[in-house]
């Protein structure tokens, strides 16, 4: 492995650039190939086979960029098909929910945990798996929350109703007295000023998007050095859109060009620069 070889990260779409954002304040020097499996967006409404076979073929894509690891920062993807992945691939392969549990359980203070993923994630049980072997003690409350990630991907994270959803969905978690809440899902963070707004400032709220960097960090023993400024590589399967309004709204720009690719055909066009376009698709939930 070479020190100058890229890092891939993949997600359903543009929750990913969390962990993007954060392997650029720590390590500016790593080349990130990203890819963005739109085309199949929501991951929420696809069986675990299918979620399975789509990481997959990223992993293949990615290993095809000499990436000398790989984040799987989708949630639903690290919930159902991590054991897949890591078997496959030569390189290492590091998903959410361990991370996040572990952040988790640092912070909480009455071991009320809540948990809002997608519901494959929910489904799984993953997170409650991991929180057990790690402290049998601790209560977990999942909740899915179907309508985030189309919101997020449409860029209605201000919305009215985007206040409302979010209401339904954290009030079972206010019941339950959870004192700390994990994003179960790398598009949840954008929302993460309408979540506070909602449950107060009182609780704890757990990003696993910088516990998974720090655990990559000692993986490949990455020191942080400033070097040459890197070429980061965007791809998306499908609708470009999310990148330039989305990831503009989350990391103040995106001068990225985001070339759209098919895993089964290659490359379909160009690269799309950046550019105003209008927001496609409707929102729909993931189940």
């Amino acid at each position: 492995m070479e020190k100058t070889q890229p890092i891939g990260v993949f997600d359903s779409g543009v929750g990913g650039l969390t962990v993007v954002k954060s392997l650029w304040e720590h390590f500016p020097q790593e080349q990130i190939v990203y890819f963005g499996d739109t085309a199949h967006l929501p991951y929420g409404s696809h069986s675990p086979e299918q979620i399975i076979h789509f990481g997959l073929e990223i992993v293949e894509f990615l290993l095809d960029h000499t990436v000398k690891a790989v984040i799987a920062a989708c949630n639903t993807s690290s919930s159902v098909s991590l054991s897949h992945l890591q078997e496959k691939s030569p390189v290492p392969v590091i998903g959410m929910v361990e991370p996040g549990v572990q952040a988790a359980l640092r912070k909480t203070k009455n071991k009320r945990i809540g948990v809002l993923a997608t519901k494959p994630t929910v489904e799984s049980g993953a997170y409650e798996r991991v929180f057990r072997l790690s402290d049998p003690d601790v209560q977990v409350f999942t909740q899915s929350c179907p309508l985030f990630v189309p919101l997020v991907e449409n860029g209605r994270t201000g919305r009215r109703e985007t206040y409302q959803i979010a209401r339904s969905y954290l009030q079972p978690l206010q019941e339950a007295e959870v004192d700390t809440l994990v994003f179960g899902c790398t598009h949840y963070p954008f929302l993460a000023p309408v979540i506070k707004h909602i449950i107060g400032e009182g609780i704890q709220l757990v990003d696993p998007a910088k516990e998974v960097v720090s655990e990559l960090a000692g993986i490949l023993k990455l020191d942080g050095h400033r070097g040459e400024t890197p070429k980061h590589l965007f791809y998306a399967s499908g609708s470009i859109t999310s990148f330039y309004t989305t990831g503009k709204e989350f990391l103040g720009s995106f001068p990225f060009k985001v070339q759209q690719v098919s895993l089964n055909s290659q490359v379909k066009g160009a690269p799309i620069g950046n550019r105003d376009i209008e927001n496609e698709g409707l929102l729909h939930p993931e189940n």
